[in-house]
């Protein structure tokens, strides 16, 4: 527990015969103007048993010095004294503090501040922590990133920031700071990459010089060419699953056999599987929007009714074998870790000789594939359980070119007819008298119904 801490007056003046400096005791501090007033306190031993002492000064009051303790002073329930945090120790009260959050999300905040926060804000008191010490952070983690030359993402160093705002926000509900300085830090913007589609030119390109897209899809001959080469492996349902549906592959891992309706033609998200330290764990669905029902086409439901008559492994393992419940497991009948799918995907991919996509990628193609299909957003949206039809459309609106074919082949046609122009001339098209036309003069002499004479 930190001291209640004090504040006192200092001078610098010095004794005429040793020439050393009086501090607290020079006769003239009784004389109001003399000296400045400072601060001390006592912060909690560290880990190796320091001693760990805060001073400031230099104030002209001790009204001054008194409110600048005060705003560093952090009440603790119960205690009559008060208690002083550096950035370190909130954000190590922040971490086990925290309830809601999936195993994912706190696995994330704890390597941000074990790698940057508590690294280079830790030593700050919390009561004093500005904009300038987090724009400094973030300009130091950017220059030791470039100098190991691992350039750091501005993606990356939102995520950061976003953590730190996080717990600000906790410490402003506690009371603990007046504002949220990370709120205030400049960050290169970061742009969410852009799928595209991998066409012959793309993949010639690739070939040629290895250079390939940060998010990549097939088109709808690569992913049936993917299809046609892997269905005689044991987990071809579930690429398959993918492939059309969109399932992440957490949701896919997770997916069990009660869950899935057949007759029904139904499949419900309940619940994926991730992998942390080694260790598979049962959690909740990405949102609460990732929660849903999807339906599945006919052809889906006939591989998943082969995939489930294959119990041949069972026999194989012998008295070993588990027993599971989920759609798709190892062969000793376990769940399948995310991880392995991903591997397996990829070693699947290579021997058919296809470009390059992650398997998260297959979700994206299941998507573009849906719209260029002629399936509406809202329903795509609903298929991949994303929050909102607005990061449907960004994400995947552009990647489909026969969306913008069709649009680009409806707006030139308007602008040629209202022009009667031929498409690559200059000339003008000779009118249609058999049509009405809206800006045609009446025939003959004859005056439209309701004109006036002249």
């Amino acid at each position: 527990m930190a001291s209640a801490g004090g504040v006192f007056r200092r001078c610098g003046c010095a004794d005429p015969v040793t020439e050393r400096q009086l501090s607290g005791r020079c006769p003239r501090l009784a004389n109001d103007g003399h000296g400045s007033w400072y601060v001390q306190l006592e912060l909690p031993a560290a880990l190796d048993g320091g001693r760990r002492r805060i001073r400031r000064g230099g104030y002209a009051s001790s009204d001054t010095a008194e409110a600048v303790l005060a705003s560093l002073r952090i009440p603790a329930p119960g205690d009559p004294h008060a208690d002083v945090l550096t950035v370190r120790d909130w954000l190590a009260h922040w971490l086990v503090s925290r309830m809601s959050p999936a195993t994912s999300t706190m696995r994330s905040y704890s390597a941000h501040v074990r790698l940057y926060l508590a690294p280079y804000l830790g030593p700050v008191l919390l009561g004093e922590l500005s904009a300038a010490h987090v724009q400094a952070m973030f300009t130091a983690i950017v220059r030791h990133h470039q100098a190991l030359g691992t350039p750091v993402s501005a993606a990356t160093l939102s995520r950061i920031r976003a953590t730190l705002r996080a717990a600000l926000n906790a410490a402003m509900r506690r009371g603990l700071v007046a504002e949220n300085a990370a709120s205030r830090a400049e960050l290169p913007r970061a742009r969410r990459p852009r799928a595209v589609v991998w066409t012959p030119e793309r993949v010639e390109h690739w070939r040629a010089t290895g250079e390939r897209p940060e998010v990549a899809v097939w088109t709808a001959a690569q992913t049936a060419r993917f299809l046609t080469a892997s269905a005689s492996h044991r987990l071809y349902a579930v690429y398959h699953l993918i492939a059309l549906r969109g399932l992440r592959r957490g949701e896919a891992a997770g997916l069990r056999w009660c869950d899935i309706d057949l007759d029904a033609r139904t499949a419900v998200i309940s619940q994926q599987l991730q992998q942390h330290g080694g260790r598979l764990e049962i959690t909740p669905p990405k949102t609460p929007y990732s929660a849903r029902v999807i339906a599945l086409d006919h052809t889906t439901v006939a591989v998943l009714r082969e995939h489930r008559r294959q119990r041949a492994e069972a026999a194989a393992y012998g008295p070993g074998y588990q027993a599971s419940g989920y759609a798709f497991t190892n062969r000793r009948g376990g769940p399948m870790a995310p991880d392995r799918l991903t591997r397996i995907f990829r070693a699947l991919s290579e021997e058919a000789g296809l470009p390059p996509v992650r398997l998260h990628d297959l979700r994206h193609g299941a998507a573009t594939l849906a719209l260029a299909a002629g399936v509406d957003l809202r329903t795509v949206q609903e298929m991949l359980g994303h929050s909102s039809i607005v990061l449907t459309a960004d994400t995947y609106i552009s990647v489909v070119p026969e969306l913008a074919f069709d649009a680009a082949e409806k707006i030139a046609a308007l602008i040629i007819k209202a022009g009667c122009l031929v498409p690559g001339t200059r000339r003008r098209r000779r009118r249609d008298t058999g049509k009405a036309s809206l800006t045609a003069p009446p025939p003959g002499n004859q005056r439209p119904v309701g004109q006036p004479g002249r």
